[in-house]
């Protein structure tokens, strides 16, 4: 519903009446929301002043707060009051003159409406503004329309080519939503599809995310795949369009990663990659009915896209690592130390979420579910978690300056030494012990285990150079 917040009324107390409207993402959220009879989520706000040249603009907003102009020739000012900074910006025609985002000749000023402002966006639904403070709807390209129909449409087929950054923003609009795009829409997308290359991928970066965390991603990516752009942008991913699997699937590939991906829960952005991207090694390893190795193949794949795309380095590595390990045995019938195995090799905090990428594979087969046993594998695993074993080195209750004392107090090193691949190889085996045994965890028993494992390594020790 429409909320004249406490910024909206400052401003339009320091504007002339009639000057000041809200534009974009803000005004479109409202008025879904208003169909849907729900509250309107708190988002970007974005503001329109008509009338008022530039110069005057920035001083009755330093009235009010910090104003920063970000770019002159783009008549937009940023607006920091009370830690919160939005765009206030006059209205302004553009006409392309490339296919960067940046490539646009650019007018504005007084004599810009706001029609025209409005014009120069991506979509109908998004070409809205309310005045400001009356509340009141101005839509001149009957956006309002689109949003009740659950569309979306452009006004030139040229929009796509102007800035093709708007082919991936249909996407994430349509999988968010749920909207379907016009044929205008999609024709248009076919024919601007090879100039999605152009985009930075920066920019592509911002958009596929909003995309792979929507309600249900297919529905954008499917728009990808069918318009050709899929093939552009990530031709990984369009390889597995077509290629058959066995018969515990009942897709091809690529239908199979869209079902998984929707099926993933959402707000983990890893593991929604991961369940997007953790069969793309298949179609490069398919022999006969088998894809071996196609975790391996499809990890290395995966982190090279995402890096591709300016993902950040924890997102990729943990989406690479989630792939890497997703066709794991979860055989209940495995002895306690291969239990803990598992869980040394997977990572403790990384156990749920290879769970749920494993149930979601298992709903995107399209087939019923076979038999109990993950769940049976999984109580086992979190009753071992419980546990709170040594699952790592650095839970040992002994450390490398134990190793060094030891290896010092025989002799095997001399009294400045700081350590060596020997010093590794001990806590390795030590904790080996533990794997086995986690009630060896102890430092007294640990330290006579290191004297014995010593002893046998007496022949290879010599003294440190």
């Amino acid at each position: 519903m429409y909320r004249l917040s406490d910024l909206d009324a400052r401003l339009a107390a320091e504007l002339p009446q009639g000057a000041l409207f809200a534009v974009g993402g803000r005004v479109r959220d409202e008025i879904r929301a208003r169909l849907a009879g729900t509250e309107a989520p708190l988002g970007d706000a974005d503001y329109v002043v008509v009338g008022v040249p530039l110069g005057s603009l920035a001083q009755r907003l330093a009235a009010i707060g910090r104003v920063d102009v970000v770019g002159a020739s783009f008549a937009v000012l940023k607006l920091t009051v009370a830690g919160q900074t939005v765009d206030v910006a006059t209205p302004r025609r553009e006409r392309s003159t490339g296919v960067g985002h940046r490539d646009f000749a650019v007018e504005s000023g007084p004599d810009v409406t706001l029609e025209e402002d409005l014009g120069r966006r991506d979509f109908r639904m998004n070409m809205i503004a309310r005045a400001l403070p009356s509340g009141d709807i101005v839509d001149p390209f009957a956006g309002e329309a689109d949003i009740r129909a659950g569309r979306i449409d452009i006004v030139t087929a040229a929009a796509f080519q102007e800035d093709p950054l708007r082919m991936l923003r249909a996407a994430q609009f349509s999988a968010r939503f749920e909207y379907a795009v016009t044929p205008e829409v999609r024709a248009a997308m076919v024919a601007a599809a090879p100039l999605v290359r152009s985009v930075s991928p920066e920019r592509v970066y911002v958009e596929f995310v909003k995309l792979i965390n929507a309600s249900k991603p297919s529905v954008g990516l499917l728009l990808l795949e069918e318009t050709g752009v899929l093939r552009e942008l990530l031709p990984e991913l369009a390889e597995g369009v077509g290629v058959e699997q066995n018969e515990w699937h009942a897709y091809d590939v690529w239908h199979h990663s869209l079902a998984t991906v929707d099926a993933a829960p959402p707000g983990n952005l890893a593991l929604r990659l991961a369940a997007l991207l953790h069969d793309v090694g298949k179609p490069r390893t398919k022999q006969g009915p088998h894809f071996y190795r196609h975790e391996i193949v499809g990890a290395q794949m995966a982190r090279g896209l995402l890096e591709r795309l300016r993902f950040p380095n924890d997102v990729a590595q943990a989406t690479e690592h989630l792939v890497r390990h997703h066709m794991y045995s979860a055989d209940p019938g495995l002895t306690d130390a291969a239990i803990r195995r598992f869980i040394r090799r997977v990572g403790p905090r990384n156990i749920e979420h290879l769970f749920a990428l494993r149930h979601a594979d298992i709903s995107g087969s399209g087939l019923p579910k076979r038999d109990g046993g993950n769940e049976a594998f999984e109580q086992r695993v979190r009753a071992e978690l419980d546990r709170k074993p040594a699952f790592s080195i650095r839970e040992l209750a002994v450390d490398g300056s134990d190793v060094i004392a030891a290896l010092v107090r025989r002799g095997a090193a001399a009294p400045d030494f700081k350590g060596d691949e020997r010093v590794g190889a001990a806590l390795h085996w030590l904790f080996e012990q533990v794997t086995d045994e986690p009630d060896r965890n102890e430092r007294t028993l640990l330290l006579q285990l290191l004297e014995t494992y010593l002893d046998g390594e007496r022949g290879s020790l010599g003294e440190a150079s």
